[in-house]
């Protein structure tokens, strides 16, 4: 789907095996370089916001001259409330509890860097939970699949039985919108750069 141009090297800076695999399904060439940054939310931030500094600041973490380079960071945002990845089983269980029943948003910043070009969008998603029983919560927790995915769940997973509705990317819910994303390469390898 995008053929890079000889001597230009595709980075992406994310350890996200989901995020790997989108791109590869996509039939992107790329190496993985991932950003070690500090991804405290910063007081006040709203999730937005949050999603477009972590993807900025991850991508410039990476970057070396020549690189093309391609950043992203996903959070589930529930009445602006930045729900990050979980930090044990008790806190999977907690943003479940929040989720339950209630429509969230999931925000990624995706940023497309080097070479001349700099692109920073935030992309949104809506995603309505059906209500969720005590043992729907204690049977997801035990799968253990809640952990290290940003509001606990996967939609690919498991957790994808909870989602009542989608409305927007659902790649973007994985963790990489790859209409967007694809769009936003192919304007940084179009030949005017622009």
């Amino acid at each position: 789907m995008i053929t890079l141009p000889p001597g230009v090297q595709l980075v992406l800076a994310s350890a996200s095996a989901r995020r790997s695999q989108l791109l590869a399904r996509a039939g992107v060439d790329f190496e993985v370089r991932a950003a070690d940054i500090d991804e405290s939310p910063q007081s006040g931030e709203r999730p937005a916001e949050y999603v477009r500094r972590l993807a900025s600041e991850k991508g410039d973490a990476v970057m070396r001259p020549g690189d093309l380079v391609l950043s992203a960071d996903t959070t589930v945002d529930i009445d602006g409330e930045i729900l990050e990845k979980p930090t044990d089983d008790a806190d999977v269980e907690r943003m479940l509890r929040l989720l339950s029943g209630r429509a969230h948003d999931v925000h990624t910043g995706v940023r497309v860097a080097g070479r001349g070009t700099d692109r920073l969008a935030v992309v949104t998603t809506q995603v309505v939970f059906v209500e969720l029983t005590s043992e729907m919560i204690d049977w997801y927790v035990a799968t253990g699949d809640g952990l290290g995915k940003a509001g606990a769940y996967g939609i690919q997973g498991a957790a994808g039985a909870f989602v009542r509705r989608v409305e927007g990317s659902v790649t973007n819910v994985i963790g990489l919108p790859m209409a967007e994303t694809i769009a936003m390469l192919r304007l940084a390898l179009a030949p005017s750069g622009c």
